[in-house]
């Protein structure tokens, strides 16, 4: 049955392009309006930071929450909370009392809704569409977030003079709202942790247990067990523990890639100022992602999980080496758009493992923790490394620190398969 027929997927579908919108046209009004309240440098900086470190602070946190919760009502509130939040910024501006504290706040709590908004979004998923379907539509939502966050990030300008920084975060809050009623009027199935009814939160197998004369099950483990539980796993399941790292060493390049593009256009491929090529290059990395959402689902047909990794990271070694060669800002376009795509496949097909693999009573605390570790340490860090050695070193040197991430986590896979063939 195609992914548009499974009853449900549409509607979630429609939920994440309606508030990828919104937060794409958000991730450039945000700062805008951070500088223009500010004329501050170091706050735009703040902004981005925020953005980002909900994923360090209460990653752990959020899935347990939504393993321990109704996923669906998760989403619902978190969505719902995200819209009042971004609405507080065109209000504050109105009534001529928005600051820069105002904005560190919104950025960071935005944020930190999200996360628990997606901790929910690992467990619904499976349940839409069954688990023979993840990669199909794990593909299709991250195709589907490329392409808004494109579209998004052009209208973002126009938008910009129409409504002004504060007025187009309006924009964001209405996207939100639109999510929050798409997810309620996803069809209901097992959205909490297995054994919880989700409808009203309760224990099902309780009464089960009770009807047929059984003992009940034991109580739920306390809040921390609860979080050590979803670490155990990750730590104990050899592959999803290797294709963590790898995630995490291709969040880093990642980091690093997009962080230092700006300047290797300047000063590595005489890309200067407002030249129009600069939105070329992020334009070819941002379709590279899109075409390696619409190349994963096929690759998986032929290929399981593990398997395709020794392949895909020497290829985007490779890509990544031919960027960073590239002596002209056309070859560099092409070589970024087939990284981009080689990237998105080793992502997608890592949290597609991790959620087939994962029991469905801790797909949130266990993928939660990989997007903790990838985009909470390893796309920050990966932008850092490669900032410092381009001061030190140069931009080519800067940008090769993410062929080195990429080559590394080739190196790690393969070493793994080398060792089960010897033992085998």
């Amino acid at each position: 049955m195609p992914l548009r027929r499974v009853p449900g997927f549409r509607h979630f579908w429609m939920s994440r392009a309606a508030s990828g919108l919104g937060s794409a046209v958000t991730a450039v009004a945000l700062p805008v309006l951070a500088y223009r309240q500010t004329h501050s440098p170091l706050m735009v900086s703040l902004v981005a930071a925020c953005g980002t470190l909900p994923y360090v602070v209460f990653g752990l946190i959020a899935g347990a929450v939504a393993d321990r919760t109704d996923r669906r009502r998760l989403m619902i509130v978190s969505d719902w909370l995200n819209a009042a939040c971004l609405a507080s910024v065109p209000l504050a501006s109105a009534l001529g009392v928005l600051t820069g504290g105002h904005l560190l706040v919104v950025a960071f709590a935005s944020a930190g809704l999200g996360l628990f908004f997606d901790a929910g979004v690992y467990g619904v998923v499976p349940d839409i569409v069954g688990k023979e379907r993840l990669a199909a539509a794990n593909s299709s939502l991250q195709g589907t977030e490329t392409v808004v966050r494109i579209a998004g990030n052009a209208l973002a300008g126009g938008l910009i003079l129409v409504f002004r920084p504060a007025g187009t975060l309006a924009l964001d809050a209405v996207s939100y709202a639109v999510s929050a009623l798409l997810v309620r009027a996803v069809s209901r199935g097992a959205y909490g942790p297995r054994g919880t009814d989700s409808t009203d939160g309760t224990d099902s197998t309780v009464g089960t247990a009770a009807a047929h004369g059984t003992a009940a099950p034991p109580p739920r483990p306390a809040f921390a067990e609860s979080v050590r539980e979803g670490l155990r796993f990750l730590r104990r399941h050899p592959t999803l523990r290797v294709m963590t790292v790898v995630g995490t060493l291709q969040s880093f390049s990642g980091g690093a890639i997009v962080g230092q593009l700006v300047v290797f256009a300047d000063r590595g491929l005489g890309i200067h100022g407002s030249d129009g090529r600069i939105g070329l290059l992020y334009m070819a990395w941002s379709a590279g992602g899109i075409g390696g959402s619409l190349l994963l689902p096929r690759l998986r047909r032929r290929f399981a999980a593990f398997p395709l990794l020794l392949g895909v990271l020497p290829a985007g070694a490779l890509l990544g080496l031919a960027v960073v060669r590239a002596p002209d800002w056309r070859l560099a376009a092409l070589a970024l758009a087939a990284w981009g795509s080689a990237y998105l496949v080793v992502l997608v097909n890592t949290m597609t493992y991790s959620q087939e693999v994962t029991p469905d009573a801790l797909q949130g605390r266990v993928n939660t923790t990989r997007r903790m570790l990838s985009s909470g340490l390893g796309v920050p860090l990966g932008a850092l490394v490669a900032s410092a050695l381009t001061v030190r070193l140069g931009v080519r040197a800067g940008m090769s620190v993410a062929v080195v991430a990429v080559a590394l986590a080739a190196a790690v896979v393969w070493s793994v398969q080398l060792r089960r063939w010897v033992r085998k």
